[in-house]
């Protein structure tokens, strides 16, 4: 009987791979026809928007920095308007444009959690 053949050449598990971005961020943009509770009317893109600017105004866009996508609905609706941050999979909720900057200065810049915004 032999032994089984050992790969040479292991497959990597995601936990042992470098993110391609430092911080990837998802706003959820989702825009309900219904009239319920949704991001999108609550100025997702609007923020998103926002964001991208500052990110790439300060030079932190681009792979081993930061990169700002657009998602649909992330099945938080009651929580939001909201925006999570990988790789560490942190979620936020924000009001206005001064909720953002604190993300950015001290999650993204930083990385530093923002307590005060963060959904548990």
């Amino acid at each position: 009987m032999h032994a089984p053949i050992q790969p040479s050449n292991p497959i990597k598990t995601a936990e042992m791979t470098d993110p391609y971005y430092k911080h990837h961020v998802f706003f959820c943009t989702n825009q309900r026809d219904d009239g319920a509770r949704c991001c999108g009317a609550s100025g997702g893109q609007q923020m998103r928007d926002y964001l991208k600017k500052k990110v790439k105004h300060a030079n932190l866009n681009g792979p081993g920095k930061c990169r700002i996508n657009s998602a649909g609905c992330l099945d938080r609706c009651n929580e939001g308007p909201l925006l999570v941050v990988y790789p560490e999979g942190v979620w936020y909720t924000y009001v206005d444009e001064s909720d953002i900057d604190e993300i950015f200065d001290l999650h993204l810049k930083q990385g530093r959690i923002v307590e005060r915004l963060q959904l548990k």
